[in-house]
C-alpha cells in the first residue's frame, strides 16, 4: 500500500512540475523570476510556446497565460536588459520546438513550489 501511495505521489508531482501557468506582473518586486526575450534561439535558456488552453501546458516550455495573478504558478517580470534577467526565453513557432536549452536553470520555474 505504501508503494502504491508513493507511486501515486510521484506521478502527481511529475504532472505538477510540468504545468506552466504564467502571469505577467507590473513590478519586479511582485515577480518570482525576471525574464528577457532574446532574438536568437542560441541565446536562450528556455524555448517557449504559448498554448491556447491550460490543459496543453503539460511540458517544459509550454506556457499558458492566466488572467489573474492568483491562478499563476509562476509570476514573471519582463526586464529591459538581458543582464537583468534570471531566465532568457526564445519564442518558438511550434509546440514541438519548446523546451530547455539550459536545464540547470529549471529550478527557476519550479523552485518556488
Amino acid at each position: 500500500m505504501k508503494k502504491l501511495l508513493l507511486l501515486f505521489g510521484l506521478v502527481i508531482s511529475a504532472y505538477a512540475l510540468q504545468a506552466q501557468k504564467v502571469y505577467k506582473v507590473a513590478y519586479e518586486s511582485q515577480a518570482d523570476i525576471t525574464v528577457y526575450a532574446v532574438k536568437y534561439e542560441s541565446q536562450s535558456d528556455l524555448k517557449v510556446y504559448f498554448v491556447e488552453y491550460e490543459s496543453q501546458a503539460d511540458e517544459d516550455g509550454l506556457w499558458y497565460w492566466v488572467d489573474y495573478e492568483s491562478q499563476a504558478e509562476v509570476k514573471l517580470f519582463f526586464v529591459e536588459y538581458e543582464s537583468q534577467a534570471d531566465l532568457k526565453i526564445y519564442y518558438v513557432d511550434y509546440e514541438s520546438q519548446s523546451g530547455w536549452r539550459t536545464p540547470r536553470k529549471r529550478h527557476l520555474l519550479y523552485g518556488n513550489r
